[in-house]
């Protein structure tokens, strides 16, 4: 159940570093995150809206989350975050939880924890870390689909794993890390993913400055 010990994690983390601390999501804070969270597994009239950069329904998802930052006390949202979703959420089954949100809960989490200095990477028990490897081998074509230069992502312990074929005349970049890192790598938190990329500089250079399809 990976998902369970992310949601504890989530959870202290946030109240440890209190509900106006920065996060990798600017301008969100702490408590903006949090509230995300809950809003993204509580309110079905804001899933349409999730992800959109603009428009309606982005606006009317972001509505909702900064009522429920303004309108909750920090210990409140993380106890619903580390909890769960309601009785009648989908997520609600364990299976479903752990498919849906792992991914989810271990990026957020990294987002609070690498905004502050003096960070340091979290370590994470082996069966999520699992679940994140099985993420990114099964998302992470989706993820890379505009880069530029095909990918391969390598996880010791874990395999290996072709995410983007090379566009032609195009090289291919090999990225090693943790699963964890591989994936806020995929989800374009470069500037903090710990991994190391190998390939021809030109197309280093090419991935470093595509954006993520995430």
């Amino acid at each position: 159940m990976p998902s369970a010990p992310l949601r504890e994690l989530v959870a202290s983390t946030a109240l440890r570093l209190g509900p106006e601390a920065p996060t990798l999501c600017s301008p969100w804070t702490v408590q903006d995150l949090l509230a995300h969270l809950v809003a993204r597994e509580s309110r079905p009239d804001v899933l349409p809206g999730l992800g959109a950069r603009s428009g309606r329904l982005a606006d009317h998802t972001a509505s909702v989350q900064r009522d429920l930052a303004r309108g909750s006390t920090l210990p409140e949202l993380a106890e619903q975050v580390r909890t769960g979703p309601p009785r009648w959420w989908p997520t609600r089954l364990r299976v479903l939880d752990d498919a849906v949100n792992t991914a989810e809960l271990a990026i957020h989490h990294e987002d609070m924890v690498r905004a502050q200095e003096g960070w340091e990477p979290t370590a994470l028990p082996p069966d999520v870390e699992a679940a994140l490897w099985r993420t990114l081998r099964t998302g992470g074509r989706l993820f890379y689909r505009s880069a530029p230069v095909g990918v391969v992502v390598v996880a010791e312990g874990h395999g290996r794993a072709s995410l983007r074929r090379p566009p032609a005349e195009a090289g291919t970049v090999v990225v090693r890390g943790r699963p964890l890192e591989l994936l806020l790598h995929a989800f374009g938190r470069t500037d903090v993913a710990r991994v190391v990329e190998e390939g021809d500089p030109a197309d280093l250079a090419s991935l470093a400055a595509s954006p993520r399809a995430a």
